[in-house]
């Protein structure tokens, strides 16, 4: 697995979404090579949010907060964890929601052959600068009875981590990192865990172990519907800052499969 940072270019201008004509498929109907694709909205700046998310000039996400997602928000029948395109270099376009002459950020990447990909868009706290990453998901297919997990760290203010993937109120003293000093904008490995109910903990990377309770700055449970992690599924677990910036951390669980 890798992330690498993409191209930003900060500018205001008016942007129209198009669809593709029925003479040339666009990029979202694709009809050559393509990889996978999905947004993640991490923008720390809530007078620009939400904010709609335009890609290769086609609508790809309305209305989405901070932690918001595309496809996945989209209605039945666009639902998916991710959206076919066509492999090569793309952009997205991000405008604000209430006023969408205003564009807040464009990101450009390049999509991979065969690869899901998700786009993230962070920073922006106080009217700073926005930029995007992209990871590269190879979400494997899990063992029977299990759920493949894995942690991407997109909190500047948390730094390095240790992450805690338990059952509801486990001593952190006598637990196991899932996984161990991921750092900012770093992720880990897959990891199978039973499918179940499970509590999402973090601490300072390197935490002693009788200090860990007391020094959780990520304590997230996800909500029992839809089942979080579920038998045969991939999650990603996405720390992050709080929606303005800084403290408290917040995590998202996002599904690969």
């Amino acid at each position: 697995m890798t992330i690498r940072s993409m191209g930003f270019i900060a500018a205001l201008a008016l942007v129209g979404a198009a669809c593709g004509t029925k003479e040339a498929a666009g990029p979202l109907e694709p009809t050559g090579p393509t990889g996978r694709v999905r947004f993640v909205n991490l923008i720390t700046d809530p007078a620009r949010l939400p904010l709609n998310a335009i890609l290769e000039s086609v609508p790809f996400g309305v209305n989405l907060g901070y932690g918001g997602t595309t496809p996945s928000s989209l209605p039945s029948p666009a639902t998916a964890n991710y959206s076919a395109i066509l492999a090569g270099d793309r952009t997205l376009v991000l405008q604000k929601t209430a006023d969408p002459t205003v564009t807040v950020a464009t990101l450009t990447f390049t999509i991979v052959q065969d690869d899901d990909h998700s786009v993230y868009a962070t920073g922006g706290t106080g009217g700073g600068a926005i930029t995007g990453f992209m990871t590269t998901d190879p979400t494997p297919a899990p063992g029977a009875g299990q759920v493949a997990v894995r942690i991407v760290n997109m909190s500047p203010t948390g730094g390095a981590l240790d992450f805690f993937v338990t059952a509801p109120n486990a001593d952190l003293s006598t637990a196991t990192p899932t996984a161990s000093n991921v750092a900012y904008h770093g992720e880990s490995q897959y990891v199978n865990i039973a499918a179940g109910t499970y509590q999402i903990r973090a601490v300072p990377a390197g935490t002693a172990p009788a200090s860990r309770s007391a020094s959780v700055v990520i304590n997230f449970t996800p909500p029992a519907t839809p089942t979080p992690f579920p038998a045969g599924g991939a999650r990603t677990i996405v720390a992050g800052d709080a929606a303005a910036g800084g403290s408290p951390l917040r995590a998202f669980l996002l599904p690969d499969r």
